[in-house]
């Protein structure tokens, strides 16, 4: 079993930022390029908490479609989800399960 405190350092040394909010007591978050994720300890390790989205201010934008178009949304906040930012979170993700693998 991964030991969670050395998958965060790994994290932390490939480049991401640790954070913690009073709204999730439970979960780290991870931020790199505004992207962000929730860790949650298992078993197995640390392991994304949901689905990975766009920093805005203390909340996450979540991924969705409105009216025909892929936005950021974090309540009633919405960010175009540009070509250029889908392609950050994709590589935030891909990183960070890199990570959450070794």
């Amino acid at each position: 079993m991964p030991d969670p405190a050395e998958q965060l350092q790994q994290i932390y040394v490939a480049g991401f930022e640790l954070k913690v909010f009073d709204r999730f007591p439970k979960c780290v978050g991870v931020v790199r390029d505004h992207c962000i994720a929730l860790l949650v300890p298992s078993p197995d390790g640390l392991q994304i908490l949901g689905t990975p989205g766009w920093q805005m201010g203390e909340a996450i934008g979540v991924l969705v479609e409105a009216d025909g178009r892929r936005v950021f949304q974090a309540k009633q906040e919405i960010l175009e989800a540009t070509p250029e930012r889908l392609e950050a979170l994709r590589y935030f993700r891909e990183d960070l399960q890199k990570l959450l693998l070794r």
